[in-house]
């Protein structure tokens, strides 16, 4: 499938980039890392992978925010349990901790649980959007780094 998204570029590459940030098990970075290969603009990649990651989080919050959780249960597979032992630790550190919702496995939980805690919206938005923006200039650079270590 990540095959397929390559081959339509910056678009399979903003739905790769919005779907990894829900639950699914998806790699934007695999993606992103083919546009690359194929010699797509790093720069116009990495807007284009920032802002579907970031809308994808930011459903992810919205989802939290409508407090359903039989839905997110039944649907995201998070159990009430998970988002409240989230939600504590996320409690002390408020809205900014969505900045690390670019990180495996915790990284989909966090804005799900920030929605649901009712975290300030514009912190969360900004936030995430930076740590998702810092995830995509890493993955930029080490793939830089990688190819002109093999040439």
């Amino acid at each position: 499938m990540l095959d397929g998204l390559v081959e339509y570029g910056y678009i399979g590459l903003f739905i790769a980039s919005y779907l990894a940030a829900t639950i699914l098990p998806f790699s934007s970075e695999a993606v992103l890392m083919g546009i690359f290969i194929m010699g797509g603009n790093p720069w116009i990649s990495i807007v284009i992978a920032t802002i579907g990651n970031w809308l994808g989080g930011m459903t992810s919050y919205f989802l939290g925010r409508l407090g359903k959780i039989e839905w997110i249960e039944k649907y995201l597979k998070i159990s009430k349990n998970k988002i409240d032992q989230v939600s504590q630790k996320l409690n002390k550190k408020g809205a900014y901790f969505s900045f690390f919702s670019f990180l495996p496995i915790i990284g989909d939980i966090i804005p799900i649980a920030l929605g649901y805690m009712r975290a300030n919206m514009y912190i969360v938005s900004i936030s995430m959007l930076v740590g998702k923006l810092f995830r995509y200039l890493l993955v930029m650079y080490a793939f830089k780094g990688f190819s002109n270590f093999i040439k």
